[in-house]
């Protein structure tokens, strides 16, 4: 094995961190091998293909044995975030089970990444997530094998559990009420620079065998965390005046109710927020220097973690793009409330023709050919984008029967375009958030043509909700209509050629 490129263990690949963990770990050149209690799991992550899978459970030490046989590095990133009662005890069990298997493995390093420990507050008033993060960085660093902790407050990132709960508030609420924990201080830090570490500590020298703190440059309350991402998300200045009567309890409900975050996880969240959580020193930096130009500020770690909200997301079966992964954007094994709030109108339809015939007519939309439904509600919507100081219906289409990515289509533009299978419309019109229309031809199980359309919109603010919601009724109408007459008009083209098909011997004979 290399002293240089170790084989690296990740135990938690299927999580928010360690899902990012192994494709950081592959770029830098260590072999990889994924503990993971479901492997299927990782079945479709783009680096399954690099990586051995090991089907193994941390609550299962007799399963820990194979998974760490030639192990130098192993990363325990696992831990019971809204577990439900008895979560202590089973995090004590496993992480003692773990350190104790990887030493008779003849593991040479763990890495684990826990929670910050605020100054000076005794372990007995601590959270009991942060409570028990802490003594799981303690078991493992009792186990005989040179350890290192990590121990981080706020990760800035999209689908971190912290940064979604910080982005659904501050996106759902122009004027909050809120508790008293919003004064609280702490030390966020970016993803990127979480991953960064966490790939540094492989080559740590063996005498380490401590708990860092890390965090990124910038000190501030929650309430400025949530100012900053509103200016940057431009949304309008948040008006929030804290209530000291808001208990940790009460306002887990509260984030409960008004984010998609689940309660289970927003309660130690929110708990964790009764202490300041500030780094009390910066040793990791002497094994682990920054890059030159500095740790991550928060500002660009919340552009980062913003920017790839702005896009859809990847459904199956569509081509993935190349271009390599920022560790703030959302990967597909993140939770379904996470990536912000996007709004999605799916229809499908079979339709009695080739796909040829289908993917004509799809393409020729728009224009003087018209939306395929309702024209009066399409030039009602244009009349009032036009008001609104929008680019309206008056653009039209470059030609009639073809498009390119980059083409104006009314108050759309072509953004991505796979002849024969996809059309995908990004809205110039004026709205409080992005939008797409997707257009697709395919086939289902029994080789039917299909066709499917998605129209998806992502909120910005109370405005972006309301506005989804004021024409929901009117997607049947709409949206419903295209399905319908856009097969139909599949079914008509499908028709002619055979027509001119059948026609075409007799012609020839006269």
């Amino acid at each position: 094995m290399s002293r240089e490129h170790p084989r690296c263990l990740v135990a938690g690949a299927t999580g928010y961190l360690g899902g990012r963990l192994v494709p950081a770990l592959l770029a830098a050149g260590y072999p990889v091998r994924c503990l993971a209690r479901s492997p299927e799991k990782l079945r479709d992550r783009p680096f399954a293909d690099r990586v051995e899978v090991v089907r193994a459970d941390v609550a299962d030490p007799g399963s820990l044995d194979a998974a760490l046989r030639g192990i130098e590095v192993a990363y325990y990133l696992v831990h019971a975030l809204g577990a439900g009662p008895g979560f202590e005890e089973r995090d004590r069990r496993a992480a003692f089970a773990f350190g104790e298997r990887a030493r008779a493995a003849g593991v040479r390093r763990l890495v684990y990444l826990g929670g910050l420990v605020p100054a000076g507050v005794p372990r007995g008033q601590l959270t009991p997530h942060l409570r028990s993060r802490a003594e799981v960085g303690d078991l493992l660093l009792a186990s005989g094998v040179p350890t290192a902790v990590l121990r981080a407050a706020v990760v800035i990132g999209s689908g971190s559990a912290s940064f979604e709960m910080l982005r659904q508030l501050t996106e759902r609420l122009p004027a909050m009420v809120t508790p008293r924990w919003v004064r609280t201080r702490v030390q966020p830090i970016a993803v990127a620079d979480v991953l960064r570490l966490l790939v540094g500590c492989a080559l740590l020298p063996d005498h380490v065998s401590r708990a860092f703190d890390i965090g990124g440059p910038d000190v501030v309350t929650y309430q400025e965390m949530m100012r900053r991402y509103a200016a940057l998300a431009g949304l309008p200045r948040r008006l929030i005046v804290p209530l000291p009567f808001l208990s940790p309890g009460l306002s887990s409900l509260w984030v409960g109710l008004i984010t998609p975050v689940p309660g289970s996880l927003a309660r130690p969240l929110v708990e964790s927020l009764r202490h300041e959580v500030v780094c009390g020193e910066r040793d990791i930096e002497r094994f682990v220097p920054p890059p030159p130009e500095g740790a991550t500020g928060l500002d660009a770690a919340l552009r980062a973690a913003l920017r790839a909200s702005d896009e859809p997301r990847r459904v199956p079966g569509e081509r993935v793009s190349r271009r390599r992964a920022h560790p703030a954007d959302p990967a597909s094994g993140d939770p379904a409330w996470s990536g912000g709030s996007r709004y999605a109108d799916d229809r499908s339809r079979p339709v009695d023709a080739p796909p040829e015939a289908l993917w004509r007519v799809v393409e020729r939309i728009g224009g003087s050919q018209g939306w395929y439904s309702s024209p009066l509600a399409w030039s009602v919507r244009g009349w009032l984008d036009t008001l609104l100081g929008g680019v309206g219906l008056r653009r039209g289409r470059r030609d009639a029967e073809r498009l390119r990515v980059g083409d104006v289509l009314d108050f759309w533009r072509v953004e991505a375009l796979e002849p024969g299978r996809l059309l995908r419309l990004r809205a110039e019109m004026r709205l409080p958030g992005p939008a797409w229309l997707e257009l697709r031809v395919g086939r289902d199980e029994e080789g039917r043509t299909v066709y499917r359309q998605r129209a998806l919109f992502l909120p910005r603010g109370l405005a972006g909700h309301a506005y989804w919601w004021a024409l929901w009724p009117f997607h049947a109408w709409v949206f419903g209509g295209m399905v319908r007459n856009i097969a139909a008009g599949a079914e008509r083209v499908a028709a002619a050629d055979l027509a001119a098909h059948a026609a075409a011997p007799t012609s020839a004979a006269h």
